[in-house]
């Protein structure tokens, strides 16, 4: 009689055992369903966020005409850097005139730059490209250690990156001019202030610095720092100047960055170039973290402007 009890009892605990279990299952099977829906929730408004449901036209547009401006004017001395790239086939100017225009002919505003005696840049959406391209072959040939020694080095093989063998718009191989002509001569000092600011400007398109300048925006970077420090400009000149350009080079980037800032409470044009060149904004992850918490921004058109990354 006991055995039989003892094994009645077993028997409603294994019962018992069994819809415990299943009631278990049950929730557990419920909550990671509820989880997943919050989760995937989140996801799909993250990436589908429409800003236009939360600011007007307006709004936009006034913050685009602050951050994009008609042009920027570098004063600095250009000089007879142009021709003497195209006497050396660093620059081929039928080449670079279809690139920029479509034709074999570069508009006076931009051929006279080919010319001696150019005292100031001017920089604007619809130049950019030209100065992407132009400067590309200035940092790309001028002499230095950056190129010589730094990362663009750490294959042994410069030739493998976009900035060297992307560069078509050159007479012959690209690396008969990788660093092989000397454009701007800098002193110890020079060299170490360009090093220091190369090293704190990045760009969008990747996650380098422009002392690793692998792409051609890195490299025609690279060229105008080179530039600005040999004729003394202060390094709050260069920051701004670098700013300025990669403006023009990437604007629906510095545009969600300044809705960024101002949505923070912070006014874009009182944030230091140094800060929004620095990693945590202009690398291609530290933008990528901005998009994410702004989304996608109707912006007024920009017509395609903008410097692409190539040639």
């Amino acid at each position: 009689m006991k055995v039989k009890i003892r094994k009645f009892k077993k028997n409603v605990l294994d019962i018992l055992l069994k819809i415990l279990l299943i009631i278990l299952f049950s929730i557990t099977t419920f909550l990671l369903g509820v989880l997943f829906e919050k989760t995937t929730s989140k996801n799909s408004n993250s990436s589908d966020f429409d800003v236009s449901q939360n600011i007007d036209e307006e709004k936009l547009s006034a913050l685009q005409n602050k951050v994009i401006k008609d042009s920027y004017v570098l004063n600095i001395k250009w000089a007879d850097l142009g021709r003497r790239m195209v006497e050396d086939g660093v620059i081929d100017k039928v080449k670079l005139a279809q690139a920029v225009t479509g034709g074999d002919e570069l508009p006076k505003d931009l051929d006279k730059y080919f010319e001696e005696g150019q005292d100031q840049i001017e920089v604007n959406l619809e130049n950019s490209q030209f100065w992407v391209d132009i400067l590309w072959g200035l940092g790309l040939a001028n002499r230095n250690r950056i190129l010589e020694e730094g990362e663009m080095m750490v294959e042994s093989d410069p030739s493998i990156f976009a900035s060297t063998g992307g560069w078509s718009l050159g007479v012959g191989d690209p690396m008969d001019h990788y660093s092989g002509h000397s454009y701007i001569t800098l002193s110890k000092d020079q060299q170490k202030a360009v090093s220091e600011i190369a090293g704190s400007i990045y760009r969008p398109c990747c996650g380098n610095s422009t002392a690793f300048p692998d792409c051609n925006h890195g490299m025609a970077m690279l060229g105008l720092i080179e530039l600005m420090v040999s004729q003394g400009k202060s390094q709050e000149e260069i920051y701004k100047a670098a700013l300025a350009l990669n403006t023009y080079w990437f604007p629906d980037t510095y545009l969600d960055i300044a809705y960024f800032f101002e949505e923070n409470g912070r006014e874009f044009a009182k944030v230091s170039p140094k800060e929004l060149l620095s990693k945590t904004f202009s690398s291609s992850d530290g933008y990528g973290v901005v998009r994410e918490r702004v989304g996608q921004i109707p912006w007024p058109s920009l017509d395609g402007e903008g410097g692409s990354c190539s040639a």
